[in-house]
């Protein structure tokens, strides 16, 4: 019949012994006499009702039952050594977790880089991860959501906020090859495009209620996803703007064409990005240090 009182020590006997082959081996790894080793191994076979080494031969040998339960008795010793250093980290000032906004239009390769550095540097500050566009991702790091997002200039241009210039993202007015506009050689005037419906990301953020950026047509089709307006600017139902990391492949394909808006400012062609955070809100050692690597790696940084 299994008792209760497993403790971790029983756990760390057991993963001894099988690791170096025997009790003798074990009591010395563990810098205690055989026969200790030996007595609390017996007691944690007898608290859990079955046998766990075969000691029939020269050197004990791991029952079916023993194999069985080491890969869980690892995973138990792995699991308190990350439960003791996430306790001496949060007792050091350590952030339990670190909560990032970005924006739809940062470019991914660049935050999936900053997160296995990050992994590296903090294992046990899992990171909580919000995509957003436009001013709601500002918006999170405004209501204290998000420590730090990664935020378009004109949205992060606010009094409450420190930021930094991190990169620029280009953006490049394209449409399907079988759309009508893209049968137009040259730069094309704004009462021609003012006849074909234009994608246009938006959000539910007050930062953007009533403001446009770069819309030149009458007929626009609001979305929310990026993903989305790529998909649909991909399917002919309209021109949009897109970041360049993002359709740079289908434009080369010729799955996508450029076009050139005649209107189409140079401050609405190009978006810099910025790491934003609380001014008020001092950063904690692992959001410190994601600012300082998002920071070192840009080259507006």
């Amino acid at each position: 019949m299994m008792n209760d009182g497993l403790t971790l020590d029983q756990i760390q006997l057991l993963l001894t012994v099988a690791d170096e082959g025997s009790f003798s081996g074990a009591a010395r790894k563990l810098r205690r006499a055989q026969s200790a080793v030996t007595y609390g191994v017996q007691k944690l076979e007898q608290q859990i009702g079955v046998a766990l080494f075969d000691r029939s031969g020269y050197r004990p040998v791991l029952t079916e039952a023993g194999r069985a339960l080491l890969a869980r008795a690892r995973r138990i010793a792995e699991e308190a050594a990350a439960f003791r250093d996430q306790a001496r980290s949060l007792a050091g000032g350590l952030e339990p977790e670190l909560t990032l906004v970005l924006d739809s239009m940062f470019p991914m390769p660049r935050m999936v880089d900053a997160l296995r550095a990050f992994t590296d540097a903090f294992p046990t500050v899992p990171p909580r991860i919000f995509v957003q566009s436009l001013g709601a991702s500002a918006e999170l790091v405004l209501n204290g959501t998000c420590v730090i997002g990664l935020v378009p200039e004109p949205f992060s241009d606010q009094p409450e906020l420190k930021r930094y210039p991190l990169s620029t993202v280009q953006l490049l007015p394209v449409v399907a090859q079988d759309h009508p506009l893209a049968a137009i050689e040259g730069a094309i005037p704004t009462d021609v495009l003012r006849r074909y419906v234009q994608l246009v990301l938006t959000d539910r953020s007050a930062l953007t209620e009533g403001r446009d950026y770069g819309v030149l047509s009458t007929q626009t089709w609001r979305l929310a996803d990026l993903g989305t307006k790529h998909a649909m600017l991909l399917a002919g139902l309209g021109w949009g703007s897109m970041p360049t990391h993002l359709v740079a492949d289908d434009v080369d394909a010729g799955r996508l064409k450029l076009i050139q808006p005649l209107e189409f400012e140079d401050h609405t062609a190009r978006l810099v990005m910025t790491a934003a955070h609380l001014a008020g809100r001092p950063l904690g050692p692992a959001a410190q240090w994601m600012l300082n690597y998002l920071r070192a790696q840009s080259p507006r940084g």
